[in-house]
């Protein structure tokens, strides 16, 4: 009778709910916010800045009203801008950024931190390549008034110097940058920002060595990001110590492949430095290896035509820049990648408008069409249609418009006519 109460009472529970059955699954745990943030820290600081990127989000989502998960997010996303290739994705990124520290100010527009940051995003979204001049001084001015703000309610905030002193920087004011790039020093040394900005301040005024020093110490703190051993690479490319410049490009290759991040910036900058050095074959394979990661990537493309006008590969520049001019279909883009049908993507490229990034292409690709044209083809008339665009953009460029008065002139040279020798009956 006890037995039969028990059970009786045990099968009521369970209907009630009450009691849970054996053998049900346990429920699945929800994760904290500060669960997404470590996992954001720890991508940030093994370098894949995508990931991080994701875990902030999440972050964000799950406490939509803490404005330093906005303030890291947008750290990050500024610092991601560097690793891609065209204008627009950079531009697009820039601006994920700035809406993510604008964000943050709207919960807490009198944190030093968040002003900090908001400086360091409105700095790098005025960039000359990606806005035009007025935007660009608008967006410095604003970003020295947020800098000046954060050190008024904070004078102790590392990352405010530092980020003030990248302001003045780019706005040409060298000695207060000094000033204040030693004072982040000073404050703090351990943080890669700093010492960040302390070599782009001295690549800046042409330090080179003392700059590559200040990039190693970045580097120290913070190995495992790409950006900085391709600007290690770049400053040593450009004193022509090319091993130097390979063994760092190839490093921020090798992270990258560790991680299993498909960046074909490391690539490409291994093949300007081969070019540089007038290794074109090796140079154009590098290229293509890049185009593996980003078959679609025009910006990718115009690298290769450069690179083939370079190494006097003239045929081969035509269709590559087209690419990344004018746009191309699955069928031509397979053929400038030499890749397998079979196998590889076939992809469509969306040509890339008329920048200070890619007037080089645009430049490139109007002489060559000009200097292979033969009677009956259009190969002079897209030229010209490339040079009046070069015209209405860069009109004032001296280097500009003297390749394009060259390339006008071969295609509107007319052979004279041949005038018959007059004979004595004449």
């Amino acid at each position: 009778m006890v037995l039969i109460v028990f059970f009786m009472t045990v099968l009521i529970g369970i209907v009630n709910g009450e009691v849970q059955p054996l053998f049900m699954p346990t429920p699945t745990p929800t994760r904290t916010t500060h669960s997404f943030v470590v996992e954001g820290e720890t991508h940030f600081a093994a370098g894949d800045l995508d990931a991080a990127i994701g875990a902030f989000q999440k972050a964000t989502e799950l406490d939509p009203d803490d404005p330093e998960l906005y303030t890291n997010l947008a750290r990050i996303q500024t610092y991601s801008s560097s690793l891609l290739t065209t204008d627009a994705e950079r531009s697009q990124r820039l601006q994920e950024a700035l809406d993510s520290i604008n964000r943050a100010k709207e919960l807490a527009p009198n944190n030093s931190q968040v002003l900090a940051v908001r400086a360091f995003v409105l700095d790098w979204n005025s960039n000359p390549f990606l806005v035009d001049e007025e935007t660009s001084e608008d967006l410095l001015n604003e970003a020295e008034a947020e800098a000046v703000l954060a050190l008024q309610l904070d004078n102790t905030n590392t990352l405010a110097l530092a980020y003030y002193a990248e302001i003045l920087v780019d706005q040409k004011k060298w000695n207060q940058a000094q000033q204040y790039i030693q004072q982040a020093v000073e404050h703090d040394p351990t943080l890669m920002d700093v010492h960040r900005i302390q070599a782009y301040t001295y690549e800046t005024l042409g330090e080179y060595n003392l700059a590559i020093q200040e990039y190693k110490k970045a580097v120290d703190i913070m190995p495992n990001l790409t950006f900085l051993y391709i600007s290690i690479g770049r400053i040593y490319r450009y004193l022509q110590l090319y091993d130097q410049a390979l063994e760092y490009f190839s490093t921020a290759a090798n992270l990258n492949e560790q991680l299993g991040i498909k960046d074909p910036i490391p690539y490409l900058a291994i093949a300007n430095t081969y070019a540089q050095d007038g290794e074109f074959f090796i140079a154009a394979l590098n290229v293509h290896e890049a185009l593996t990661f980003t078959p679609a990537n025009p910006d990718v493309y115009g690298q290769l035509g450069v690179i083939y006008h370079k190494s006097r590969n003239y045929e081969g520049a035509i269709p590559a820049l087209e690419c990344a001019i004018e746009g191309c279909d699955a069928e031509q883009s397979c053929e400038v990648r030499q890749c397998d049908p079979d196998v590889d993507p076939m992809v469509t490229v969306e040509g890339l408008p008329l920048t200070g990034s890619t007037v080089v292409y645009y430049f490139t690709y109007g002489s060559v069409l000009s200097g292979l044209h033969r009677e009956g083809d259009d190969k002079c008339d897209k030229a010209m249609e490339v040079f009046a665009q070069l015209r209405s953009g860069y009109p004032d460029d001296p280097t500009i418009m003297s390749i394009v008065r060259a390339g006008e002139e071969i295609c509107t040279y007319i052979e004279p006519t041949p005038i018959e020798e007059s004979t004595p009956e004449d």
